[in-house]
């Protein structure tokens, strides 16, 4: 599910409430897409999370509520809100929500 709200330019925002949980779904509100990189806003309800997957560039994760269960080269680490974990490039990961969180991503590319 994608949310449609838009976010201004140049406007002040709060994180947390730009992005809305959705029952039984996982959210997402992409703020800035670049050829260097995005930042996108995500919200997953108690259950969801993203299959493991790898990304060629590494990605930041900062969770702004709740907790996250995140897997990295299949070690667990639970991720509470106000914390933030570097996803290294080319490696296994996925996320998992026990309990409902939203996060903000931002994916860099490089070489």
């Amino acid at each position: 599910m994608n949310d449609s709200t838009t976010i201004s330019k140049g406007t002040p925002f709060h994180l947390e409430s730009s992005v809305a949980y959705a029952i039984g779904s996982v959210v997402s509100k992409t703020l800035l897409k670049k050829t260097a990189g995005n930042i996108t806003l995500f919200s997953f309800d108690a259950g969801q999370g993203l299959s493991e997957h790898t990304a060629p560039f590494d990605a930041v994760v900062h969770i702004l509520d709740g907790e996250a269960d995140i897997t990295i080269g299949g070690k667990t680490s639970t991720v509470a809100a106000g914390e933030m974990l570097i996803m290294p490039a080319n490696v296994a990961h996925a996320l998992h929500a026990q309990k409902r969180f939203k996060m903000l991503l931002i994916m860099i590319r490089s070489e």
